[in-house]
């Protein structure tokens, strides 16, 4: 089959991960990126892309460089290269999916995409008392272009009632899953254990994994002095790691480009599509937590520009930053539940650095892809709290026609149901849904997400240790809550 010469195609993937405890010894996130960039240059064997390159691309981490793809670009020889940066809170789907749609339609020739952290280093240096230490640049720099997010990932009463940290809100949209399909306490703990145990037997077998040890259900489900407690159910180890020294680097051109410099054919994996919804609705203003129509659209988009199903998946990396977000995506794609979900070990294993890990696992499918050629694979991206959803899906072989790269935001929009949070707190209350926090072992504060007889909901945060330690050991959704006056409450 003739590729048309302007089909996008990856020719190019490069990780790196460093463990190093000396954080004089240890490279910061820019040199990370930089060596990604480079054997993924040799991964394609053409050194000279990097060079060629038209644009560099960069996702933002933890770090504060104004041009980071600047830095990047010049330290690979890209010195002409136009600069983006994609700030949090735009899909990560989002670098390669521009890359693609710009080789497309004739914007660019040859993308280098790349993300990386080096959050283990900072540690090291903080426990020294000593300043980071990143690469300077001068007052002024600014990339080429920003990509910013619309709207408003954390409502204010969400921050001010215990729920800035994600770990909290996406427990208690895993607590909204359980409650709706009838489970069990125990049985859910069981089945998240499991779910995350596969997970970390895939990580045990990939040489870039952060933590590649296998752990048994029991070591995730239950907390331990290794392994406590975070916010009901969700243990430490069902916590995306991000405290980690990872980078990715992927390279992009034509196929005709890719004919020219003579890359073989055997190292090209097609983005095939990407479909995205961009909808932002903070999460306590869901009518339903459980719920995401936003992954239901886009994978029905991507999968049908594409003539195929759900269960035309070969290979798939589900966005893992928690439980909730696999067991919902599971749900709105179709997916067997029992079938795998990673080819990474996912961000808890293989590691989750922060605005990148969609990168590292892209790079991983492609090499997965490559040794099982013409199947399908799927690489999905999250970004808040599940507030945003992105699809895309790859082959060594091309399907369909062109690149589509889809924005199903307005559809999501439309099938949304929105509830009205407000911060004044009835006498009594129906439970949607909670999250219990937990201090020194111990659990300390219940999150409670309650509807009241108006159809509104309030958001509280009650330091009750009785009735945090009863919502650990009972369902509470949709139970009544009788609120008193000293910040406690009663279940009726």
């Amino acid at each position: 089959m003739e590729v048309p010469p302007r089909t996008p195609v990856l020719v190019g993937i490069g990780t790196a991960t460093q463990r190093e405890d000396d954080p004089d010894r240890a490279a910061p996130p820019d040199s990370l990126m930089a060596e990604a960039l480079r054997r993924a240059a040799a991964d394609a064997g053409t050194p000279s892309l990097l060079e060629k390159a038209d644009s560099v691309r960069v996702s933002r981490g933890f770090w504060n460089y104004p041009d980071p793809a600047r830095l990047v670009g010049d330290a690979v020889g890209a010195t002409a290269a136009h600069t983006e940066l994609f700030e949090i809170g735009v899909l990560q789907t989002s670098l390669f999916g521009s890359a693609a749609r710009d080789i497309a339609a004739g914007r660019a020739e040859i993308v280098l995409v790349a993300g990386g952290e080096a959050k283990h280093r900072a540690q090291r240096l903080k426990a020294a008392g000593r300043p980071e230490g990143l690469s300077r640049q001068a007052e002024g720099t600014a990339p080429g272009r920003v990509h910013r997010p619309h709207g408003e990932i954390l409502s204010k009463i969400e921050i001010e009632n215990g729920l800035a940290m994600p770990v909290g809100a996406y427990a208690m949209a895993d607590n909204a899953l359980r409650a709706a399909e009838g489970q069990s306490l125990d049985a859910h703990r069981d089945d998240l254990a499991a779910l995350w145990s596969a997970m970390s037997r895939v990580a045990s077998k990939n040489p870039d994994a952060w933590s590649p040890e296998f752990k048994t259900p029991e070591t995730i489900r239950d907390p331990g002095p290794r392994n406590r407690m975070l916010c009901f159910p969700y243990t430490r180890l069902h916590n995306s790691q991000w405290n980690v020294d990872q980078a990715a680097g992927l390279i992009f051109t034509s196929a005709d480009r890719a004919r020219q410099l003579g890359i073989p054919r055997d190292r090209w994996v097609f983005p095939l599509a990407v479909a995205e919804a961009n909808a932002m609705l903070p999460l306590t203003n869901r009518k339903e937590l459980h719920r995401s129509a936003g992954f239901r659209l886009a994978g029905e988009k991507a999968l049908a520009q594409v003539g195929a199903t759900a269960t035309d998946l070969d290979h798939v990396e589900l966005y893992s930053c928690f439980p909730a977000a696999v067991r919902i995506q599971q749900r709105e794609l179709g997916l067997d539940p029992g079938a795998p979900t990673t080819v990474t070990g996912g961000m808890s294993f293989a590691g989750g650095p922060l605005n990148n890990f969609v990168l590292q696992a892209t790079a991983k499918m492609a090499a997965v892809l490559r040794d099982d050629p013409a199947s399908l694979g799927m690489v999905n991206a999250v970004s808040g709290l599940m507030t945003k959803q992105g699809v895309s899906l790859w082959s060594t072989e091309p399907r369909g026609e062109g690149f589509p790269y889809d924005d199903v935001s307005d559809e999501t929009e439309a099938c949304v149901g929105r509830v009205e949070v407000v911060d004044d707190r009835p006498e009594r209350a129906r439970i949607v849904s909670y999250t219990v926090a937990f201090e020194a072992e111990a659990p300390s504060t219940a999150i409670l997400l309650c509807e009241r007889d108006d159809g509104r909901r309030v958001l509280v945060a009650l330091r009750d240790q009785d009735l945090a330690l009863e919502l650990t050991r009972s369902e509470g959704c949709g139970r009544e809550v009788a609120f008193r006056g000293d910040d406690r409450a009663i279940l009726a």
